[in-house]
Order: structure tokens, then sequence, then C-alpha cells
């Protein structure tokens, strides 16, 4: 060693500091010394529950002495702690440490991250998580931040989005994450904005970065248009415009918006107004709203404008007259065994030439709870004919009977599902207890209607169409299925899901 010592005679000579390191001189230290230093965890965790030679006392507001820690502990986990203890001020030197303003629960959990470096995997995500996400930012334990972020990404979903964005807006540090909610959000605008009215907390430039978002997907403009005027009313409850033009009759908009006012003018530019339909337009264009705001009027009759006479915008106002990318197809039910389905759809390529089984073209899948057989064949739920023995065979699932049909429209496809038809074989095993479900994954399902004691089926080989509503008929699932929850009518085969014909409507990309 000292012979390339010599060799490098120029580098030491240059003033440069020089770090000298050999595999086996020393301990692999990194972040996580818990993982890497001789020390028994278990035996530290110990000193956290029973206080031995703990040298500081933390105290939490209202809750009084929570634990009897350990400096080094907390100043070798968090910068502010470290402080605290080294600044010469009395807290350095104090027994005891005051907090205000700290969540009890998830310090003790911070607290106990500190001493075994792990997360209770029992942890309740939905109350204790955020809280501790910021408490890991405030006192700048990186490691549990992070853990804290991985798992708000694994749990995040339509409906946490938005109590999320509300917290994680103001941590800098959660850049990635914030721009992911958005992103889920936006892709996720019609359920985000009517499955509650939470969304109209966010601040100005997270709900503006969301209407903005390339990926924002809706079932039409005038989503957007109710979500950004509830936004600017700070509305607390559900409505559409047409309220809201309601309450400007009889208060002017600098009471109705306040200080939102502003913000509604530079979002209603978001509103692609063209691609409204017209009769909604000629209302809007009447209403109260155009009376009393400039920029809605302009904007309405530009777009009455586009629509009569094709009159061309500016380059930089060309996205309004341009439908969004991500939009969903409205596949609209009309009557039982019409050619409006999505299934239907499939079958001719989405449009593109003249109808074939699309289970034979492969544009959908579609699976029994029973196997393939003469009567268990998946291309005559979307056959146009009409065949009188055709059902799902009973099988055992979490210890219990059930049958089921299962459709995958295809890994590049979506539908928010608001309609669906089934149609009776010749039997007369009619279903009574049912649910409709949907799934990304065909795995976790979502109940999109449950029946119970429905007896509409009372005739072989009739149909019977449902309407899916609430919440659920604005989430996209690739899945679905009609699965038997209870025996049917027929004694002598009662787990059989006697149906010959499935279809299924909403909006589908």
């Amino acid at each position: 060693m000292m012979e390339r010592f010599k060799l490098n005679k120029k580098l030491f000579d240059s003033g440069k500091s020089v770090e000298i390191s050999y595999p086996s001189s020393r301990l692999n230290c990194c972040t996580v010394f818990l993982n890497k230093l001789p020390i028994d965890v278990k035996r530290l965790n110990s000193f956290r529950l029973t206080g031995d030679y703990s040298d500081v006392d933390i105290y939490i507001e209202g809750h009084g002495q929570i634990a009897k820690s350990h400096r080094i502990i907390l100043g070798i986990w968090s910068a502010p702690f470290t402080k605290m203890f080294t600044n010469g001020m009395t807290e350095s030197i104090a027994s005891k440490v005051c907090l205000k303003d700290v969540c009890f629960e998830a310090f003790n959990i911070m607290l106990d991250f500190m001493y075994c470096g792990e997360v209770n995997n029992t942890m309740d995500i939905d109350t204790l998580l955020l809280q501790l996400l910021l408490l890991a930012d405030q006192f700048g334990v990186s490691l549990l931040h992070r853990e804290c972020c991985k798992r708000l990404l694994e749990h995040l979903s339509e409906d946490s989005v938005c109590q999320i964005l509300l917290v994680i807006s103001s941590i800098p540090s959660c850049k990635l994450i914030e721009e992911t909610c958005e992103r889920k959000f936006s892709m996720h605008f019609d359920y985000c904005t009517t499955a509650s009215i939470d969304f109209v907390t966010l601040d100005e430039t997270t709900f503006g970065n969301i209407l903005q978002h390339p990926d924002l997907t809706v079932t039409s403009e005038e989503r957007v248009l109710n979500a950004i005027l509830l936004w600017c009313c700070k509305a607390q409850e559900l409505f559409g415009w047409d309220r809201v033009d309601e309450i400007v009759l009889n208060s002017p908009p600098e009471l109705v918006f306040g200080e939102r006012l502003n913000p509604l003018k530079k979002f209603l530019s978001f509103v692609r107004f063209p691609l409204l339909p017209y009769s909604v337009l000629q209302k809007l264009e009447r209403s109260n709203l155009s009376m009393c705001i400039p920029t809605f009027s302009q904007l309405v009759k530009e777009a009455i404008g586009f629509l009569e006479f094709g009159s061309s915008a500016h380059e930089k106002d060309l996205n309004k007259f341009q439908h969004r990318r991500s939009s969903f197809k409205e596949l609209q039910y009309i009557c039982d065994g019409d050619s409006n389905g999505v299934l239907y759809f499939a079958g001719t390529s989405y449009g593109e030439h003249q109808w074939v089984n699309p289970v034979l073209s492969k544009k959908v899948i579609i699976t029994a709870s029973s196997p393939f057989s003469r009567f268990t064949d998946p291309k005559v739920l979307v056959s146009r004919s009409y065949l009188g023995t055709s059902f799902a065979g009973p099988r055992m699932e979490n210890g219990r009977n059930t049958a089921w049909w299962m459709v995958d429209i295809g890994h590049s496809h979506q539908l928010m599902c608001n309609h669906y038809t089934l149609r009776q074989d010749g039997s007369r095993a009619f279903m009574r207890n049912w649910n409709f479900q949907g799934s990304m994954d065909g795995s976790n399902w979502t109940n999109l209607r449950v029946h119970e004691n429905d007896e509409t089926m009372s005739k072989p080989g009739q149909f019977a169409s449902w309407p899916v509503v609430g919440p659920t008929a604005l989430l996209p699932f690739r899945f679905f299925r009609v699965v038997l929850v209870a025996p049917t009518t027929d004694a002598t085969n009662p787990w059989s899901l006697c149906i010959c014909f499935l279809e299924l409507y909403g909006y589908f990309r």
C-alpha cells in the first residue's frame, strides 16, 4: 500500500484531501445503522419500552410524558433533534423535550421506527400514514419518510387521492407523490368530483394542475364545467351548473365566488366549450352566468360560433376544439338486445368493419366458473343467436358455492359501466340473488349492482336490463362478471347460472 502512495506522490503534494479505504478495514456502515452495526435490536427496543439508560423525557401537549428516550438514538435519525441537543440553548441541557401540535399515535410509531427500524404493518393506513409522513418530514427522518411515501403510492386509490393531495401539497419533498396523485385524480376526474365534495378544498395550484393535465379523462365537458363552478363557489354539496346559475340570479358573482372569482375566469378557459352539446350551449348563452360574467359569455358565444359557422380559433386556442386524447366513447343503452353495447362494438373491431363474434376475433375473453363444454361456451354469451341451454356451472370459492360468467374487454380498454343486459336461457333456473361486479385485475372486485330477491327474470329466453348508479358507475374497469350468490329457483341444479347473452354499456375507451 505504501508503494502505491509513493507512486501517487503528486496527488499527495497537491494538498487535496485523500480518503484511504480498504474493504475489510472497517464495518460497511450505511444510513440504516440498525441493519449494519452489531447491535442487538431486540435489546435496543427493550430500552425504548423500559426507559433503561434514558437521558431525555418526551412530553406531548395534552398527553403528558409519553416516553423515556435516548438522545443518541433521536439524534442519529433526526437532524432537528441533533440541533436541539447541541445548540447550547436551554433544551440542549434540559432533561425533557416538550412538543406541541404533534399527533401522539404517529409520534409513537416514529419512535418505534427509530429503535427497531421498522414500521408496524398493522398501522391504520387511512388515519395515521399521512400524519406519520408529516412527522417524518418535520423531524427529517428520511428513511421513514421514504417508507411512508412508498406505502402511500401502494394504497393510492380514487377515494384517497384527494385527502392525500390536501396534505402533501405543503411538503416540498413529496413532489413525486403530488404529481402521481394529480395524474390519478385527472384520470378519474368524474369519480373524484362526484363521489365527494372534498375536492373543493384543494388549493388553486393543485386544482389548476389537474384541469390542465394531459391525462384528464371525462365523460363530458359539462362535468369539467360543473367541477370548476363547485370549486370556485366552495360548494358544500354536489350540484350542477344550473344550480349555480340560480344562485347567481339572486347574488352577484363577487359574493358567490368571493376570492375565487379571478381563478374562475382563468379556469373557464380550460373547459372545451365547443365539445358541449349544442342544446347545452344555447342554455348557457341565456344563463345568468353569461350575463354576469363576461369571460363566460365570450367562451360560450365562441363555441356556438364554431359549431354554427365553423369559425377557426387562434393557434393557441386549438385545444378547445379538439376532443381530449383520453376521452371515453359513450355507448348508450337503448333497448334490450340492441347493437349499441360494448361487446357488439368490440365485434366490429371498434367500428372498423362488419360484426364478427368478438370471442372468435379475440377482442374480448369470456370465462366461466366451470370448464368449457357444449353448454358452457363463451362465444354464445356474445352471439346474436339464441341458444336454449347455456350455463356456468358451480364451483367452491372461499368455502362457499358460487357460479359466474366473466368478461375481459382487453388490457388496453376500460369501461365505466352504467347499464347491463342479460338474457335467460331456455331453462326455468331463474336468478334471484346475484352481484354484478367490476375489476381492474380480475382478482379484486367491486360491486356495481347488488341484486337481492330480484324477481325480474321470470320467463325462459327473457331479456332484462338494469342501470348501474352512484359513484361506482364512474369507475373504469377492465373485467366484469355476473356472480351468483344464492341458489336459483331450480331445485335440480340450483347453482347453475343459466344465461345465454350478456351486454355492457357506458363510457368506453
